[in-house]
């Protein structure tokens, strides 16, 4: 399970643990369990929910987290609800949080909600989720209910007028290096991932009923049209710039971990031109000692005399990569709009002109 935590970072801080997931396994009827989820469909009250607990938990990059339940039918995953984890403090030793969930879903099987556990739901700060916390805690979901996603919510760019709701799902390819826990440089490049081949993103629909639909088009014909204008303006909001300096913080990080690789590199390189030498020199001096009828030099353990370096991990290279690709697909989005309303903006002075 992830367990929720305060901290002020850009990403939760989760652990997990597979009991009370795997009493939430099930299926739908005619559902395959060989299908992989291909479709995400979640009721208009679940998104509701979650913004909501942004609402009154979440406060600059802090994170909520929460549980979400439905089921699986053919390839496509129903979420139907979802409740949140509590609020606490590492102080509360006393919080069972895998019980706090299992009495959560006996209590909505009572009122006949799907309790089904299918996933986890957290929100994110200007789009800084690609964690390790985050990978730990899906790889513990996943491995335990194969059809399970995480939901990504947005609140920063959804108060743009635009909601930001994704759904994420590791691809075989990590699950498996997660499995065999080798993050070495040979494993990652025998496995022939990178950080495009890390998370695979799922087509998210947003389903209501009949009654919402009809409750929704009236509130839209009564909303004030002179808001509506919001949208046309041209002035550009702190958040490209508050994008742009995560991403150089980011950068940073990736260049100081190509410079601890580099100098692994180099002390590798430097140990085998010794190791080299070395035996260069036992066999100069075995065919002296043959030359003067002695018997050869004892055999030595080389990698007792020359101890092999160790590889620094690279699945934390891999996060930073994939988290640099997201803010760039962040940047680009929040660019393409304002380039758009200002080439509009262009056309109607010219037009006007």
């Amino acid at each position: 399970m992830a367990s929720r935590k305060e901290g002020t970072g850009a990403g939760p801080t989760s652990s997990t643990s597979t009991t009370g997931v795997a009493s939430g396994k099930g299926k739908g009827k005619g559902s395959s369990g060989d299908s992989a989820v291909k479709q995400v469909q979640i009721d208009g009250l679940v998104v509701l929910k979650i913004i909501k607990h942004y609402q009154e938990e979440g406060q600059g990059n802090e994170v909520v987290q929460g549980v979400l339940l439905g089921l699986v039918v053919e390839d496509r995953l129903e979420i139907t609800n979802c409740f949140p984890f509590p609020q606490h403090t590492e102080d509360d030793a006393d919080f069972d949080e895998v019980q706090y969930q299992m009495e959560m879903m006996r209590s909505l099987r009572h009122v006949n909600i799907d309790h089904l556990h299918v996933g986890w739901y957290q929100s994110t700060y200007y789009g800084s989720f690609v964690t390790r916390a985050l990978l730990d805690s899906q790889f513990s979901y996943q491995h335990a209910i194969e059809e399970s996603v995480v939901l990504i919510y947005d609140p920063i760019k959804t108060a743009q007028g635009s909601l930001s709701l994704k759904a994420y799902r590791l691809t075989p390819k990590l699950m498996e290096v997660c499995k065999e826990k080798d993050f070495s440089p040979e494993a990652l490049k025998k496995a022939n991932i990178t950080f495009e081949h890390m998370f695979e993103e799922v087509p998210i629909i947003i389903k209501n009923s009949h009654l919402i639909n009809v409750l929704m088009w009236e509130l839209e014909k009564k909303s004030a049209v002179a808001d509506k204008h919001e949208l046309l303006s041209l002035a550009s909001s702190n958040h490209l710039g508050k994008s742009l300096q995560l991403l150089m913080d980011r950068v940073d990080e990736m260049s100081q971990d190509i410079v601890k690789y580099n100098t692994y590199m180099r002390n590798t390189s430097k140990q085998q031109q010794q190791k080299h030498q070395y035996q260069q020199r036992r066999q100069q001096e075995n065919l002296q000692r043959q030359s003067r009828g002695e018997p050869p030099l004892p055999e030595e353990d080389m990698s007792k005399l020359f101890k092999p370096l160790q590889p620094p991990a690279r699945m934390e290279s891999l996060l930073i990569a994939g988290q640099i690709n997201t803010y760039c697909q962040n940047i680009k989005e929040f660019t393409a709009q304002n380039l758009g309303k200002l080439f509009m903006a262009q056309a109607l002075q010219e037009y006007n002109n």
